[in-house]
């Protein structure tokens, strides 16, 4: 399995990027938690746990309660790559995080972010 940098990286290090992120576009810390909550199954109490803990990326999918099985929905460009061209679970599971965030902070509704 390729070991991509990112994959070792602290989750709690990359969460203050996505809020600020969306914060900055009128989105509040709520929404962020809940498109995480979404994609990963944790409850806002095990996500700040996750976040406390410094969980690594890694770690963090992996033991992720229920990954939506709607997250396959998720399709676009995030950082120049088509989602759905992402040989790499991991990777993909990473950038379908991003997809929400951006989506979120592009003022998208929720209910679209969410795949509903």
């Amino acid at each position: 399995m390729d070991t991509h940098r990112i994959f070792k990286m602290s989750f709690a290090s990359v969460y203050p990027h996505y809020l600020q992120k969306a914060e900055k576009k009128g989105r509040s810390k709520q929404e962020v938690d809940a498109v995480i909550c979404w994609l990963t199954g944790y409850s806002p109490q095990a996500l700040a746990a996750q976040i406390a803990q410094k969980t690594d990326f890694e770690t963090f999918f992996q033991t992720a309660p229920s990954l939506h099985p709607n997250r396959r929905k998720i399709t676009g460009v995030i950082c120049g790559v088509r989602i759905e061209e992402i040989d790499n679970p991991l990777m993909r599971e990473i950038r379908y995080m991003d997809k929400l965030v951006d989506e979120l902070a592009k003022g998208r509704p929720m209910d679209k972010i969410l795949r509903q």
